[in-house]
């Protein structure tokens, strides 16, 4: 509670610091004390708990205890009253309001649950995923990027492969390349006998999970660790839009890489000399492709080789020269032949 200039002064009578607690017990017991033992704690004289004495200006005299509980009572009570009053506008015109809701007729939404939320924690995202899975009908559409797959990762997801596999749901995988090289791929194959279509490209999008063109999942921080469930129709219906741009793109899984036409050049490395002519950097040219730096470096050094480049300077002119930048590189087909291998998305 607080008196004339306590807006100034981060406590109330009610709470005194330290230093007005000794100045005010002080004047409390001997009745008086000096101005100048009070100028330290200027709060005592703007709550008015110290007034200068009448007899004589240079001592203050306390204001009794009693006194002040009084003031402090009589303010709080005031409060309180104030706040139960503006309760009890808030509940009248809230009840209004809700009245006019009841009387409205019921517009369907045009989604099931917030449009987008937030997912905290692997353990919050896996039983989402479960939910959309058990609830799904017809398609799973899945963006997978990184390399090739740990075998860990593809074991995580078979549960809900074999459990939409049950249900005659279709599904569709898009991965890098670099997934083509990894044995836990064709071991999924083998186990859902041909239950999931797979496609391929030098790089992907970030992860991306869409079921039934309803709800989908992103990851929503860099470690994924977080993640975005999205059921606006509109954002949803985007990502489908993006997903099938690129599955024209792509190539399937046991359809052989289109030829580079160079003799001693494969095919990703023409993709690092793609992204190398575009000015990316290793670390970057290895995220985008799927592979380490490390590997990302070997497959620079051999091209550097090839080509006869004694510098990464060399190299662009090189790369130009020889048509590896992508300028004329020709289009991948628009309606490749089908392949499957099984779901190894939700993980």
């Amino acid at each position: 509670m607080a008196g004339h200039g306590a807006d100034e002064h981060p406590h109330g009578a009610d709470r005194l610091c330290e230093a007005g607690d000794r100045v005010y017990s002080r004047a409390v017991r001997r009745g008086r004390v000096p101005r100048r033992d009070a100028e330290p704690v200027p709060c005592l004289m703007e709550l008015a708990l110290l007034h200068p004495d009448p007899d004589d200006m240079e001592w203050l005299v306390p204001t009794s205890p009693q006194e002040v509980m009084t003031r402090l009572l009589r303010g709080m009570y005031d409060e309180v009253s104030a706040s139960q009053r503006r309760v009890g506008s808030a509940v009248a015109a809230f009840e209004w309001y809700a009245g006019l809701g009841r009387q409205a007729p019921a517009v369907p939404s045009a989604t099931e649950g917030p449009a987008i939320r937030v997912l905290d924690g692997l353990a919050r995202i896996q039983a989402a995923m479960d939910e959309a899975t058990r609830a799904c009908t017809t398609e799973v559409l899945t963006v997978q990027p990184g390399g090739i797959r740990r075998e860990a990762e593809l074991s995580e997801g078979l549960h809900r492969a074999t459990e939409l596999r049950g249900r005659g749901v279709r599904m569709r995988d898009l991965y890098t390349h670099v997934a083509r090289h990894g044995q836990g791929l064709l071991t999924y194959l083998e186990l859902m006998g041909g239950a999931v279509e797979a496609r391929t490209l030098d790089e992907v999008i970030e992860r991306l999970i869409l079921f039934d063109r309803t709800v989908a999942f992103i990851p929503a921080n860099a470690e994924r660790t977080m993640a975005l469930e999205l059921r606006h129709p509109a954002l949803v219906e985007y990502l489908g839009t993006v997903f099938e741009r690129l599955w024209r793109l792509a190539i399937p899984l046991t359809a052989p890489l289109p030829d580079t036409g160079i003799e001693g050049i494969s095919h990703r490395e023409q993709s690092i000399a793609e992204l190398l002519a575009e000015g990316h950097q290793d670390a970057v040219i290895a995220e985008r492709l799927g592979i380490s730096v490390r590997t990302c470096r070997a497959h620079i050094a051999r091209l550097s080789e090839t080509l006869g480049a004694a510098s990464r300077t060399q190299l662009g002119v090189r790369i130009a020269q020889a048509g590896l930048d992508g300028a004329h590189r020709p289009a991948a087909p628009v309606t490749p032949p089908r392949s499957r291998i099984p779901d190894c998305a939700m993980r």
